[in-house]
């Protein structure tokens, strides 16, 4: 039976062959299914294939490589890969004895995307009202260095790494920084500062090390850190294991901005509300070295915030002197809110003009809510 079946087979291979050399159609056809089988091959041998463990080399002693899995254990293993192991690196490891497969180029232990926000700014200088101060500091501090820096060479001086934004909410810090970023060209990393700060101990330290290698890698590059005393708020002594880890990860900020590796074409911004319960360390010399208050706006501000914003909007009898006047003490995100609020009222008349009425009745509406909901209310304009 075996013997018929071998020769059926011979003879549908010859056949198929002498087809296959009179049919060119044919010939094609088997070529795409000789294809698709070693295609398939190639995936089933992927399918069966053991998976390895990923690994941290912590030391080298001789031939033997002393590497530290997942869950924390070390153990002492061979290495057969190509590459040169040393510690620090990244490495496969097949699971059952442990021995390196081969090493991974990237020891990044986060996915630093998901933690920060990364943009190419499109805000100017021109789009902030009522900051003229804080914007000449703010362009000596970050904008100079990175667009001239062979002046400070010249002059035998090091230019700033960073500057602390700080003043009430609202007022415009992080506008500020963002046209900063869009003046110089250069890539825009926004973090919150409690994001920072992880479960486990440790790595809110090595996420703080690889945003930090992030800006490097995308220089020139500005660290936006907002809401900074969540992090770097005065040390003091609690026994508390989250508030260790929260110090943990606030020396090495310090580090990175203060460390052996030049920050070179990074620029780093703080921004809080916050300033009195800053740790001094921040704020030392050599570190966060400019400190530049954005204050509530002056009249003449407040006017320039008012026709940022209200520029795209039509108006019919509006006394704009009178809605400054009215607006003393309002933040530039409460003007915007007002701008926003008119506009509404607007709508809900059938309108597409607003009016002084408009205005003056989202004021008071502005000023009820605020009083009624707090600061959440504002987060509602940015």
């Amino acid at each position: 039976m075996d013997i018929n079946k071998k020769e059926t087979n011979n003879g549908l291979d010859k056949a198929l062959y002498s087809y296959n050399f009179s049919n060119p159609q044919s010939e094609e056809e088997n070529r795409v299914l000789r294809e698709t089988v070693s295609n398939m091959k190639d995936q089933l041998a992927k399918l069966t294939e053991k998976p390895l463990m990923i690994a941290e080399v912590k030391d080298v002693v001789g031939d033997e490589y002393i590497i530290k899995i997942p869950n924390g254990n070390q153990f002492s293993v061979n290495s057969l890969a190509k590459e040169t192991i040393v510690p620090g690196d990244t490495i496969l490891v097949e699971q059952r004895n442990l021995t390196i497969i081969r090493k991974i180029i990237s020891n990044k232990d986060f996915d630093v995307e998901k933690f920060v926000i990364i943009e190419k700014p499109t805000i100017r200088f021109e789009d902030v009202g009522g900051l003229e101060e804080q914007i000449v500091e703010i362009k000596e501090v970050i904008e100079l260095p990175l667009k001239k820096p062979e002046l400070f060479k010249e002059v035998g001086i090091t230019p700033p790494k960073g500057v602390l934004l700080y003043g009430e909410p609202g007022t415009g810090k992080t506008l500020l920084a963002k046209a900063v970023a869009n003046s110089t060209k250069s890539t825009f990393i926004e973090i919150v500062a409690s994001e920072l700060v992880q479960k486990f101990i440790g790595e809110g330290a090595k996420l703080v090390k690889e945003v930090f290698q992030l800006a490097r890698e995308k220089a020139p590059s500005i660290v936006f850190i907002d809401e900074l005393d969540a992090l770097a708020s005065k040390r003091i002594e609690i026994g508390t294991s989250g508030e260790r880890e929260v110090q943990r990860t606030f020396m090495q900020l310090l580090a990175e901005i203060d460390g052996f590796k030049n920050l070179g074409q990074v620029k780093i911004i703080g921004c809080t509300n916050r300033k009195d319960i800053l740790d001094p360390a921040i704020l030392r010399p050599g570190r966060l070295d400019r400190l530049i208050e954005i204050t509530l706006p002056n009249e003449k501000g407040r006017e320039e915030i008012f026709k940022i914003h209200s520029r795209n909007m039509k108006f019919k009898d509006v006394e704009i002197k009178e809605i400054i006047k009215k607006t003393e003490g309002f933040s530039g995100a409460e003007i915007r809110a007002v701008c926003t609020e008119a506009g509404y009222f607007a709508i809900r008349s059938n309108r597409n003009y607003v009016t002084q009425k408009d205005f003056l009745k989202a004021i008071v509406k502005v000023v009820k809510a605020e009083e009624r909901e707090g600061t959440d209310y504002m987060q509602m304009f940015g």
